[in-house]
């Protein structure tokens, strides 16, 4: 959650003093095929993120209704256009709308920690002395990086603080940085909460009692003799939220990321469509064969949005640092130590998890070939570097 904070900061100082998204400066910034490297790594987080958002929200409406869970998918591939509607409304109603989704999940996890009565003593030396037990914890721990810390939020917030009010002098710069800064701890700060409460509830009510969970749907079902039938209630509501607010920050980031790499300006139910409907073709394959695996697809979702994070993190970080860019509002140096330090514990956890699933042999290939590619792309290939002489695309008016 710190990590998330001090990136969200940094996407915020990117936008304000530069009045670009990180998507537009890694296309003005690196060669064509880096760029479009870039583009398609956040693609896939985008699509692994709506795939987790698919199987939740079909599984919270099977809870809540009793609705097929096909059924239940191939509605999640409709209920966007209804959220994408809501864009006409203007972008402070959808921020109204996120916030009272994000609210309604705190509330229903705030309602079931108070019924699981958890070991406090034992909540507070977990957070102070966290500890990865085995190779499971490991894929789990970077999982909740991924799901924390999403590389397509960083291209969001860093176009998002543009559409803010703010006057373009450096006071009034400065003053919007301080600002956004204010408004992204207090949010991600709630964000925190609601993210341990989770964990909190899961070791309390499952660890705690010797259940393993490895059905995401019969959750609730464990938790009703537990904490009773409201509590698995409450989880199906929490659960369904967590699609809609996710749902409509993956519409608007895959917008961006679009238009600030490749200057493509397609309509945002037409990407959201496309974007849905390659998530829906994995989803439906699993819970028509049987949702015994459901847990499994959705933390290795999570892990794919972790492994695509240095990809989005590294540049953020070296152009929030470059003078030439930001001038006065460069990253102090203990701000770019503390995000070579986030850097380099999140590529350290990548590369050993990886190390883990895969063995040694495939992830020295992988790193040759990542290798390969960089040094074709600065030595061999002979495209222009950037393209900042080329208009500047129209953002999509939210």
């Amino acid at each position: 959650n710190l990590m998330a904070i001090l990136l969200q900061t940094m996407c915020a100082r990117l936008g304000i003093v530069t009045g670009r998204d990180l998507a537009q400066a890694c296309r003005d910034y690196y060669k064509k095929p880096a760029a479009i490297a870039l583009w398609i790594a956040c693609e896939i987080a985008i699509v692994a993120c709506d795939l987790a958002e698919v199987i939740g929200s079909a599984i919270a409406l099977n809870l809540l209704f009793g609705i097929n869970p096909v059924v239940g998918v191939l509605i999640t591939g409709l209920d966007v256009l209804l959220l994408l509607g809501l864009l006409r409304f203007g972008f402070r109603k959808i921020e109204a709308i996120i916030v009272t989704l994000v609210a309604t999940i705190a509330a229903c996890f705030a309602y079931e920690i108070f019924m699981a009565k958890p070991n406090w003593s034992a909540v507070g030396s977990g957070l102070v002395h966290p500890v990865l037990p085995d190779n499971a914890a490991v894929l789990i721990a970077v999982g909740i990086i991924g799901a924390t810390v999403m590389p397509h939020n960083l291209y969001l917030h860093s176009s998002l603080v543009q559409t803010r009010a703010f006057e373009k002098t450096p006071a009034g710069k400065r003053e919007a940085v301080r600002s956004s800064t204010i408004d992204t701890v207090i949010a991600l700060g709630f964000a925190f909460f609601v993210n341990a409460a989770i964990l909190i509830l899961s070791a309390a009510v499952f660890h705690g009692a010797g259940k393993v969970v490895e059905d995401f749907a019969v959750a609730p079902q464990l938790l009703r003799p537990a904490l009773g039938g409201a509590a698995a209630t409450m989880f199906a509501i929490a659960l369904l939220a967590s699609g809609q607010s996710s749902t409509i920050t993956a519409t608007l980031a895959g917008q961006i990321v679009m238009e600030g790499f490749l200057r493509i300006r397609i309509a945002p139910w037409l990407r959201r469509m496309i974007t849905r409907g390659i998530a829906l073709i994995p989803a439906v394959a699993i819970v028509a064969v049987g949702s015994s695996n459901t847990v499994d697809m959705l933390v290795l979702s999570q892990v794919v949005l972790a492994l695509q994070l240095p990809f989005a993190l590294v540049p953020l970080v070296m152009f929030t640092s470059d003078r030439r860019k930001m001038g006065a509002f460069a990253n102090p140096p203990w701000m770019i130590a503390m995000g070579c330090l986030v850097g380099a514990v999140i590529i350290g956890l990548n590369v050993y998890m990886l190390l883990i699933q895969f063995g040694p042999l495939w992830v020295s290939f992988g790193a040759l070939v990542i290798l390969a590619f960089g040094l074709w792309v600065a030595y061999g290939y002979k495209g222009k570097a950037d393209v900042e002489q080329l208009p500047e695309p129209q953002r999509v008016s939210a």
